[in-house]
């Protein structure tokens, strides 16, 4: 039954988002009930992963026209807030937005110059229509707070989306904004939250698998960093692909002896 009910829900997301005029009577929702100068043709979201304070990742999300651009979706793993079993999401998002817009800014003063990467860098230059913050009135301030640093509050128009009752909350407005149960615009503000939170805890996860396969490997005799990072860029950083590994093919890995080899393969 939960497998039916998945493979629905994908079909009628898809459904959903081919639809052109359910996409645009979206964006003009949401234009009219957050009071934007134009339809939010290009909106980005922004989460956090964490797990107690560990292998914290912001991912954000774009959406254009109503229909995901997956190859702008971007993490930040996060470097600033580094205590274990103490999570800090408003430093989290400070972070990841301080970063997104420094890039912004980067973009703008200095101008592509080598050849082939104007498309990997057009994805900071274009500032969204709406900046959408997974989050209360809390991180809706933190939001503001970068975005003023970089004189950027007039240009960008942002809110906060509480999870409870998916509330919109706006600068400047305690009241928040509930979009009609059924309405277009608070499906496509769904649909983005949900990307924006898949794509953090898939990060997280990726995070903490790498970190646990780091351990292992550093407990093995003879195996320091560089060595480390020879095993795991032979086997595409699984674990399990070097415990199956013959051994022979780790005496293959550069730096790896056959008498280390052997180790790695008792010790795993």
């Amino acid at each position: 039954a939960a497998e039916n009910a998945t493979e629905t829900l994908t079909m009628l997301r898809a459904q959903w988002a081919s639809d052109t005029n359910k996409q645009t009577e979206a964006l003009n929702e949401l234009q009219q009930a957050l009071n934007l100068a134009q339809p939010p043709n290009r909106i980005e979201c922004f989460d956090i992963s964490t797990l107690q304070g560990t292998a914290t990742v912001a991912s954000r999300v774009v959406f254009v026209q109503g229909t995901s651009k997956k190859n702008e979706y971007r993490k930040f793993n996060i470097r600033t807030v580094t205590t274990p079993g103490e999570p800090n999401d408003f430093q989290s998002m400070r972070e990841a937005l301080t970063r997104r817009f420094q890039r912004y800014i980067d973009s703008i003063e200095n101008p592509i110059t080598a050849p082939g990467q104007k498309e990997k860098d057009e994805t900071w230059r274009l500032l969204p229509d709406l900046l959408i913050i997974d989050g209360g009135k809390g991180q809706l301030g933190i939001a503001v707070e970068v975005l003023k640093r970089f004189h950027l509050f007039e240009q960008v128009p942002v809110v906060g989306l509480a999870k409870q009752f998916e509330e919109l909350f706006v600068p400047g407005n305690p009241v928040s904004i509930m979009l009609p149960r059924r309405s277009q615009g608070l499906f496509m503000i769904q649909r983005i939250r949900d990307e924006a939170h898949r794509f953090a805890i898939t990060a997280n996860r990726k995070q903490r698998s790498k970190a646990g396969l780091v351990s292992q490997l550093e407990s093995v005799p003879g195996i320091g960093p560089s060595r480390r990072k020879a095993l795991l860029k032979a086997f595409d950083n699984n674990i399990d692909a070097i415990r199956q590994a013959s051994i022979s093919e780790l005496a293959q890995v550069s730096g790896i002896t056959m008498q280390l080899a052997e180790t790695i393969k008792a010790k795993l």
